[in-house]
């Protein structure tokens, strides 16, 4: 008894494993060039914060707005950006310094996370293709044995070796993925949580 639908799904696999693993060396490339971009972009907005913090909380006590600025003004980070959107609003109120810092960084967030989703699903679904092509090949493996039954057992381990390598490039592709996921996500809650204290250190000092 034949069954269109399967003998259609085996045309299929009949294209191999190959395009598979191409597809693989892509998002390879696409993961390396994610994560090259955003260590270059994370380590332009590095900052010393623990000194940033103490120097800023001088110039508050000392209402040095002018030293404030300067000193916000000398790096790019999420941090000092915050504080100097936060002196844009001043002549306006406390109100309108926290919702213009508030707003900020919401857009800084989104900077932040760029490039991210691509790696969280690279390293989610990587090993998932990888083993189609892996299930690709075995089925093909399999279709070769019984089309040439002569050729034994060895026909079948060689076509499962070939198989197994789809599998084993998933898996390089996905673990670079997942860790640089877990440290730039790291980075960017830091830098978050950072900028916020340097928002609510401004708004308290402008709240009295």
């Amino acid at each position: 008894m034949s069954y269109p639908i399967v003998e259609k799904l085996l045309a299929v696999t009949s294209l191999g494993s190959e395009w598979v693993l191409w597809l693989l060396i892509f998002l390879s490339i696409l993961s390396i060039g994610v994560i090259v971009e955003r260590a270059v972009f994370y380590s332009k907005i590095r900052l010393d914060f623990g000194r940033f913090s103490q120097d800023l909380a001088q110039k508050l006590i000392h209402d040095d707005v002018e030293g404030i600025r300067t000193l916000c003004q000398a790096s790019p980070a999420i941090e000092t950006q915050t504080v100097l959107r936060g002196l844009e609003y001043r002549e306006k109120g406390v109100a309108a310094m926290e919702q213009g810092m508030t707003a900020f960084l919401v857009g800084e967030r989104q900077k932040l996370d760029h490039g991210l989703v691509i790696l969280g699903t690279l390293g989610s679904n990587a090993p998932f293709i990888g083993l189609f092509g892996t299930v690709i090949g075995i089925i093909q493996a399999f279709s070769h044995l019984a089309n040439n039954p002569a050729g034994g057992p060895s026909v079948v381990m060689a076509g499962i070796s070939e198989a197994l390598i789809a599998t084993a490039v998933g898996l390089i592709v996905a673990i670079p993925a997942v860790i640089s996921f877990n440290l730039y996500q790291r980075v960017v809650k830091r830098k978050v949580a950072n900028a916020e204290a340097m928002k609510n250190l401004v708004v308290a000092h402008y709240s009295h």
